[in-house]
């Protein structure tokens, strides 16, 4: 089992910059690959950003490329997702999760622990 818990969402706004943190308890943090998901309202959940074991493999989701950095700290427990240059359709609950497994992976169906989720609200 894994828990993770989000903190450092907020309201910013646009061109702000926020940092999510998510730490993990449970089983060994340092074998799990991590990431970062969002739901905007109406819309269904996304892949944001992946991180795998030891943090040297990251993937983006084109629209934050460039613009958010995913991190962590094995010795925390820790990951966090660095988001710069905001903007408003950034709006959403972000949620971090993690797959049984050390690969970085973009796709939701392949996590199996998740968070509670953070409210990150941009506003123009």
């Amino acid at each position: 089992q894994v828990q993770l818990v989000e903190s450092g969402g907020g309201l910013v706004q646009a061109g702000g910059s926020l940092r999510l943190s998510c730490a993990a308890s449970g089983r060994t943090f340092s074998w799990n690959a991590m990431g970062w998901f969002r739901r905007a309202p109406g819309k269904e959940r996304e892949f944001v950003a992946a991180i795998n074991w030891s943090g040297g493999i990251t993937y983006y989701a084109d629209s934050v490329k460039g613009r958010f950095t995913i991190s962590r700290d094995n010795a925390k427990n820790t990951v966090y997702l660095q988001m710069n240059s905001l903007k408003p359709e950034d709006t959403a609950v972000y949620y971090c999760a993690a797959p049984p497994t050390t690969i970085a992976t973009m796709e939701a169906s392949n996590y199996d622990y998740w968070g509670q989720g953070t409210q990150v609200t941009v506003s123009s």
